[in-house]
């Protein structure tokens, strides 16, 4: 460890929380130097979402590599990025009847949302946009006007401007009365920002009619609907998008983390044709935008939704996850429970409770991480394809282990 003490940077976090060297793993494993294996409930904050080493997406690379492939392309043209295209309009598009074009801009997500919030300025003349009360967006300055946590907009060492936060299910009838009445104050904005689950602000459900309800307040303003998939999309909710079932057209969609499939990086926005049209040749440009490896282990990712196989074992595990946690939940009410899919928040009410059962499980073999106001959550996003065997082997070291801390809290 004493490199990593000596020369990483003061700003390690997950390092901290987790204090082993890994050195392997392979799908919802990770194994130390010292040979200890842990399951993984974090899958790489939601960029595993088909496991550490995916066998499929592996020989796929291997293969391309061998061939010498390109690998580094920017945004030009080539197979491999053709094939990805191809694939995710046949698989993902096209039967949604999505007219939406690809946009890749960047690596990460936080250059998914910059790239959206700028189009929908551009598109509308307009400046501000409203995001929620406990999202989460990124950390440059852009995406991070729109994070709400203070902790992270702490660290900008700038003002965060022309972004408005609403509370995250307030009433809409109420807001958008005060945009109708021309004495409120408020103009109209470029764009609504929002996750339909909030990841990082504490596993937050919007609900069906709040989201319908902003999507049509959005679509009389004029204002563009961005909806941030980067941490809940690529199945993890038990469908492709975490919003299929809530009946919305979202103008952008913001993809990152588990669309590369394998943990490389790739980003990309999903854009409406008629936004899409304000952009000029090169206005919005990303060294990285062109990541062929992930274009070619995402192309493989597709194929779990070529059928609904791995869907229905994504709700066969919510399943026996929840049915597992309700003695739990029984036995103290102070616990709550909410998420979708293979995203679960257990909320044990106090940061430093959720900070010492998240350490013990590590000593007892199981990676999960904390999230929501002052770390009060515990949030579950173990890989979608993770054996029904170290699923339960989890959530018994999880389960006894907020047991034994909120005794002792007792």
């Amino acid at each position: 460890m004493s490199i990593f003490e000596e020369r990483e940077s003061n700003i390690r976090a997950y390092g901290r929380v987790y204090p082993v060297v890994f050195s392997s793993a392979k799908n919802a494993r990770q194994i130390d130097e010292q040979g200890k294996e842990y399951i993984d409930f974090f899958a790489g904050a939601g960029v595993l979402n088909f496991g550490h080493n995916n066998s499929r997406m592996k020989k796929a690379m291997i293969e391309y590599m061998e061939k010498d492939g390109v690998l580094h392309s920017l945004d030009m043209q080539t197979t491999a990025k053709a094939h990805f295209m191809q694939r995710f309009t046949d698989v993902i598009l096209a039967p949604r009847k999505m007219p939406h074009r690809m946009q890749f801009m960047g690596p990460t997500g936080t250059n998914a949302v910059e790239a959206a919030m700028k189009l929908a300025r551009r598109a509308t003349g307009r400046h501000e946009v409203v995001a929620f009360s406990h999202g989460f967006h990124g950390m440059t300055l852009g995406a991070l006007a729109a994070t709400a946590n203070q902790y992270f907009r702490g660290a900008s060492g700038v003002p965060l401007l022309h972004v408005s936060h609403e509370p995250f299910g307030c009433d809409i009838g109420g807001l958008a009365a005060r945009y109708r009445d021309p004495s409120s104050g408020l103009e109209p904005p470029a764009a609504f920002l929002l996750e339909v689950i909030q990841a990082e602000g504490g596993v937050n459900v919007a609900g069906k009619e709040w989201l319908q309800g902003l999507a049509a307040l959005a679509k009389e303003l004029g204002a563009a609907l961005i909806v941030d998939e980067i941490q809940v999309g690529c199945g993890r909710t038990g469908s492709y998008f975490s919003f299929d079932d809530m009946g919305i057209e979202p103008d952008i969609i913001c993809m990152a983390k588990g669309i590369g499939g394998i943990g490389t990086p790739m980003a990309m926005n999903l854009v409406h044709p008629d936004l899409d049209k304000h952009w000029s040749p090169g206005e919005h440009t990303g060294t990285f935008r062109g990541q062929n490896l992930s274009f070619v282990a995402g192309a493989e990712a597709l194929s779990y939704f070529e059928s609904s196989e791995l869907m229905d074992e994504v709700a066969d595990k919510t399943r026996l996850t929840r049915q597992l946690l309700q003695p739990l939940l029984n036995s103290d009410s102070s616990l709550q429970l909410r998420g979708k899919g293979l995203i679960i928040g257990l909320d044990v009410g106090d940061g430093e409770r959720a900070a010492a059962i998240v350490k013990r499980c590590f000593e007892d073999g199981l990676i999960i991480a904390s999230c929501g106001s002052g770390g009060r959550v515990l949030k579950l996003i173990p890989p979608l394809t993770i054996p029904e065997d170290d699923l339960v082997e989890g959530l018994d070291i999880l389960i006894n282990s907020v047991r034994s801390v909120m005794e002792e809290a007792a």
